[in-house]
């Protein structure tokens, strides 16, 4: 398998994009591929946790059974993307549960090769502590969003991140977003239900900050999206 794609993606993940090439290199070197198909459940929460993974394609929700039984997802995982990385550094319980949404290849890396990186590279020990470090704030940050925000406010910031993503820096008021998710995905990502995702949707595009062209496609005003979610 050509590695060039992996060391490229590696570089560009949270945890190794610090890393040297040479370094990102002998990290790829030590991942395996697998292929997961839509609906099924890479790992659930409390399953034990031996590797990290890469996502080359594809998408993948990671998501919490709430005390009710409904599920909360918090993040996706695309290309580029790691998740798995709690457990696979201190080798304990799943801390959550990972499910593909589509057709996706990803990498992944035992603990022990993780380990014996840490162990043996102080810039991989670093990164590692970094990483989990800007998790740790960005879990704060996504909490108080739903504990604090109105859920036009939180739609607004999701809808702000993913134009980021798809092409970062862009401005302006005609701003094509293929979100490649349903309405239910998106209230599991900002923690409310499909109904008021829908009605937050239409408030959305009544102020102007989107167009709606079919059920995944929009047109984004971008400047009207960041006053809306920047209101407090």
């Amino acid at each position: 398998m050509d590695l060039r794609p992996v060391i490229d993606l590696l570089g560009k993940s949270a945890l190794f994009g610090s890393l040297p090439e040479v370094d990102r290199a002998s990290i790829a070197a030590r991942m395996r591929r697998v292929e997961f198909q839509p609906n099924q459940i890479l790992f659930s929460r409390g399953d034990g946790g031996r590797e990290i993974y890469l996502v080359l394609h594809g998408r993948i929700r990671l998501s919490v059974l709430t005390s009710d039984g409904r599920e909360l997802s918090f993040a996706h995982a695309g290309p580029g993307d790691l998740f798995g990385e709690i457990a696979a550094l201190d080798g304990g319980e799943r801390s959550a549960g990972a499910t593909a949404i589509t057709h996706a290849q990803v990498m992944y890396l035992s603990h022990d090769a993780i380990l014996n990186l840490v162990e043996n590279n102080p810039k991989v020990a670093l990164a590692a502590i970094d990483f989990l470090c800007t998790r740790l704030r960005d879990t704060d940050l996504r909490l108080e969003a739903i504990a604090l925000y109105r859920i036009e406010v939180r739609l607004a910031r999701l809808l702000l991140s993913a134009l980021q993503l798809e092409a970062p820096g862009t401005k302006g008021s005609n701003i094509q977003l293929n979100l490649g998710m349903s309405q239910s995905e998106l209230a599991l990502l900002i923690g409310t239900s499909r109904p008021k995702v829908s009605l937050a949707l239409t408030s959305l595009q009544s102020a102007g900050a989107i167009t709606r062209n079919g059920t995944r496609l929009m047109t984004c005003d971008a400047e009207i999206l960041q006053s809306i979610a920047e209101t407090e």
